[in-house]
């Protein structure tokens, strides 16, 4: 009696993510408020490091969430940035627009000021969705 060795192939880096959303967002959201706090300490208000550390999250949890949770990961990144440019507005508007602007005018003016790490981490981040849910389509043939 033979017994015959299955072996798996390797997960492909599509295949890879396989934490459930709720972490995902949870780490991504704590990284990216490490990240303003850095950059505020860094400089006056938020730039280049936090619009690098925005794109680079969005990559990150686009890769390792698990394919059922894709719709959480997939409005991550306008909603995070939102929220982050909202809470700067309120507490310290000087960080995001001119200090005497009001709330609303300092989240738009933050939010246009990032307007390209928006775009980027969004685009990126459903693209990646995208890609991975193709794969695993074309796999379950």
């Amino acid at each position: 009696m033979s017994s015959a060795v299955v072996r798996q192939r390797p997960r492909t880096l599509w295949e890879q993510g396989r934490r459930p959303a709720r972490e995902v967002v949870t780490l991504t959201i704590a990284l990216l408020m490490t990240a303003v706090v850095l950059d505020l300490v860094l400089s006056e208000g938020l730039g280049l490091f936090f619009d690098l550390v925005f794109v680079t999250l969005c990559v990150a949890a686009a890769l390792s969430v698990r394919p059922t949770d894709f719709f959480a990961v997939g409005v991550l990144p306008p909603l995070a940035m939102f929220a982050v440019v909202l809470l700067l507005a309120i507490s310290e508007p000087g960080s995001v627009a001119h200090p005497d602007d009001g709330v609303v005018q300092a989240t738009v003016s933050g939010l246009s000021a990032h307007a390209v790490a928006l775009a980027g981490g969004y685009a990126i981040c459903s693209g990646l969705l995208l890609i991975r849910r193709q794969f695993a389509e074309n796999h379950r043939r």
